[in-house]
């Protein structure tokens, strides 16, 4: 591909210690692969200023609307993404052109004690919807606390004692270098992830057809189709941060493993269903696992407040 003056490819990126981080890993990828160059560029977004929780400030859109926007003006050549940050309404003019090779995706208690050992009413920090319903429906008696701020800002309301313990994304962690901090790593069935979660997203213009392959290089087949059925039942539950939905896809034995759930905010009561299918029909298997859900009422579920 041609780029103006030879310059390095400009990648667009939060400015947080962890999404530069993960942008640096896509980066160095890139080069490795491609030989070309690529200089970060930090781009502060709705969601870096404001301390209103996600599901206030319009969703999973604020971390990802700015940089977008730079893409479409031309003032960045591509953008990484945390996945389970992309909204599932496609924007136009911008593409996905690669999802690399997922990180554990699983979430994890930080906190000096696992669980199941905290204290009755330990106060356990965060800002997920999800979580939430999931951390209720395992211990009733937690009190659940309202957080936003990276992933240090969060571990250090535990140092302080301010929380007892905070719940984050493993993936993260280890890209942060803090896995010292994790207490408890939630298997799957007692927690399921954001659909996403641990994966990465490069976005481009959907016209730079040479830059869409040269990102290519860097994409991972089984995370793509994974991600796809997880993020295909969000989009038809019409679901986003601020609903209790988890999901996971993983293919084994040449199949596509995809499990659902669609839990009450006060963990009382839960959907959840699995299905298997070709890989190929990841879309599909993640659509029909979806009206499934909502045969068995997810959508109160989801209706349902404190």
């Amino acid at each position: 591909m041609s780029v103006p003056g030879g310059r390095p490819l400009r990648l667009g990126t939060r400015k947080s210690l962890m999404a530069m981080t993960q942008s640096q890993q896509v980066a160095d990828e890139v080069t490795r692969l491609t030989g070309h160059a690529v200089e970060l560029v930090g781009v502060t977004t709705q969601g870096d200023v404001s301390k209103a929780l996600l599901a206030q400030i319009g969703g999973t859109g604020v971390f990802v609307n700015a940089l977008r926007d730079k893409i479409l003006s031309g003032e960045v050549d591509f953008a990484v993404h945390s996945l389970k940050d992309l909204p599932t309404s496609e924007t136009p003019g911008i593409v996905l052109a690669a999802t690399p090779h997922r990180d554990d995706p699983r979430d994890a208690l930080c906190g000096p004690a696992k669980l199941a050992d905290l204290p009755r009413g330990a106060r356990i920090g965060t800002g997920s919807p999800r979580r939430v319903a999931q951390l209720r429906a395992m211990r009733p008696d937690l009190e659940i606390v309202p957080i936003r701020g990276n992933a240090d800002t969060r571990l250090r309301k535990v140092a302080d004692g301010e929380l007892d313990a905070v719940v984050l994304a493993h993936a993260g962690l280890k890209r942060i270098n803090r896995l010292d901090a994790v207490a408890e790593v939630f298997d799957q069935s007692l927690m399921l992830p954001a659909p996403g979660q641990g994966a990465l997203a490069l976005e481009c213009s959907a016209d730079r057809a040479d830059l869409r392959t040269l990102l290519g290089t860097v994409d991972d087949v089984p995370t793509r189709r994974a991600v796809t059925a997880e993020r295909t039942v969000l989009a038809v539950l019409e679901a986003g941060c601020s609903a209790p939905v988890g999901t996971y896809a993983a293919e084994v034995d040449e199949k596509l493993h995809l499990t659902a759930t669609v839990v009450s905010y006060d963990g009382g009561r839960q959907v959840r269903l699995s299905a298997s299918g070709h890989p190929d029909d990841a879309e599909r298997l993640g659509r029909d696992l979806a009206d499934r859900l909502l045969a068995q009422g997810a959508d109160q579920l989801m209706g349902e407040r404190d």
